[in-house]
Formats: structure tokens, sequence, C-alpha cells
């Protein structure tokens, strides 16, 4: 009898133990569904102060839980924030450094470019494209022949031009090319009040710093045709006005589709200082090359433009 109460004690005693970790277990099973939920409303409406477990639930990219992966499909704004600052980082980037050089140039009255002093080389030339950006195949054409020779040249870009094609100037500017003003539409602006030919420099001037982050520092106006006024608009703005001295006549129906015509058209005019106009032009293109290589057997360099002060004296 004895035996048999003892036996019936030590199994109820068996039976409230296990009660017990039952009771003490469920709710371990049962609460991290609900705290998950909790923790995910709190970190959306409020700053929390959960641990580290907590955190890496809703920031780490390899959870599985559903509300986990709510928050990588939609990013909170701190991480839209992070990426819209990397994307603003990012931009100036894309922008070509300014390189600071000596001025050791200048341009006279007649437009060649001189020397400053005897340390210089007199024997160079100016190379420069008008009417542009047209057309991304002749302009990298253009810029290969002059990276092949070692040479700078100024783009003179119109506005109307720019804002049709912004990246064509892009490609300039990123592949180590001056850019000038040459007006925003290509018309005399001597014809022009003085308010409207101003527009016409200030608005590209506007357009290629949107574009390319600086201004243009050389302009050239369309035919060559200017007047006090618009000089001293162009000097305003801080740039230094030009026409040419060396017409290479790439414009004109003589040499159209005639590179060779080009090439002696400008050997024809050759001095030192010349300041050589031409055009983004396909027979231009074309005649680049040889033309770049007679006048380096002549015993010419190329001007980088930058090199040149901005006032004529």
């Amino acid at each position: 009898m004895i035996r048999h109460t003892i036996a019936l004690i030590m199994i109820a005693c068996m039976l409230l133990s296990a009660c017990g970790t039952k009771v003490e277990t469920t709710p371990e099973s049962t609460k991290p569904n609900d705290d998950s939920v909790t923790s995910t409303k709190e970190q959306q409406n409020e700053p929390t102060s959960t641990g580290t477990s907590e955190k890496q639930t809703t920031d780490s990219p390899s959870s599985t839980d559903s509300d986990s992966n709510t928050d990588q499909a939609s990013p909170s704004n701190d991480e839209t924030s992070l990426t819209e600052k990397e994307g603003t980082d990012n931009a100036p980037d894309s922008q070509v450094a300014e390189v600071n050089i000596e001025k050791t140039y200048h341009m006279n009255a007649n437009y060649y470019i001189k020397p400053n002093d005897k340390t210089s080389e007199s024997k160079v030339v100016l190379l420069t494209f008008d009417d542009g950006p047209k057309e991304e195949k002749m302009i990298n054409g253009l810029i290969d022949t002059l990276d092949k020779h070692n040479a700078k040249a100024i783009f003179f870009v119109n506005g109307y031009r720019v804002k049709s094609h912004p990246e064509l100037l892009e490609i300039i500017h990123k592949r180590g090319q001056v850019i000038g003003n040459h007006a925003w539409d290509h018309e005399d602006l001597k014809k022009m009040s003085t308010t409207a030919a101003a527009k016409q420099v200030t608005d590209v001037q506007k357009i290629v710093k949107d574009t390319i982050g600086v201004e243009p520092q050389f302009f050239r106006p369309p035919f060559g045709s200017g007047n006090d006024a618009l000089k001293a608009t162009v000097k305003k703005n801080g740039m230094l006005y030009m026409t040419w001295s060396n017409g290479s006549l790439d414009w004109d129906k003589s040499t159209k589709n005639k590179p060779e015509k080009v090439i002696q058209n400008v050997l024809d005019q050759l001095n030192p200082g010349s300041n050589i106009l031409m055009h983004e032009l396909p027979w231009t293109v074309e005649a680049l090359d040889e033309l770049l290589t007679k006048i380096e057997q002549k015993g010419y360099t190329f001007v980088d433009p930058r090199s040149i002060e901005l006032e004529a004296r």
C-alpha cells in the first residue's frame, strides 16, 4: 500500500513538472511573431532602442522574414537619401577637371597668336572648328586626329546645336578639347540690337555651363561679324573675342568633298601664329591628318588654347 502511494506521488510530481515546462516554453515559441510585427511598426513610425538582432532583421539583405522583404522592396527614407546623395556626388565625376596652364601667349589685333616672350616658341598655329556640334562620328574623327598629333583645338559651338545634342558637347569636353562660344544662332550679330546680340552670347554661356560645368573663354561671331558693343559683351563675360587669320575655305563650294583643297588653302596662308578657321565637315575630317602632318613638317607646333591670355594686345 505504501509502495502504491509513493508511486502515485511520484507520478503526480512528474505530471506537475511536465505542466510547468510547457507553461514556460509556450511564450518563447509564440512571442517572436508578435514582436516581429511590433518591432517593424516601431521602426517605421519612431526611433527604437532595439538590440542587434532586431536591426539585423530589418536591415540585413539576407533576411527571409516577410516584413524584411517588404523593407528591401521599398528602401527606407535613409536609404533613399543615401542613393540620391551618391547620385549627386557622382555627377561631378563626369566632368573633366580643369587644368591651370600658364598663359604664355596672347592674340594681337590681327588675330595672330604671339608668344609673350622669347622663351616661348613663335612658330605656332591655333586650330579651331566652327558651327558644331553636329555628328558624333565627325567629332570623334577630328579629335582622334588631334590626339594623334598631340594637339588641342577650340570647338566653337552654336547654342541651338548644343540644345539638340548636349551629349556631343560632352564628348568634346571629356576628350580634353576646348569649347568656344559661337552665338546661339548662326546669324549676323552686327545686324541685331545690342540686347538681342548680348542674349545670343549669354545664352550659350549658360547652356554650356549647365552641360559641362564650365563656361567658354573664347568667342567667335558668326561670319566674323561684330561691333564694339558685342566686343564689350564678350569681355564682360570673361571671353577673348576673335575672328581668324587663316581661312581654310572648307565651307566654300570650291572645296566641298575636296580635302586636298582644304589642305592647300591653309598651307598657302601659313604664317607664325596663324589662327586657322575650319569646320565640322566630312572633307575637313578627311583632310586633317595630312594637314597637321604637313604643318609639323614645316616646323610648326600647335598652341594649346588654354595658354592664350584672354585679352588681346
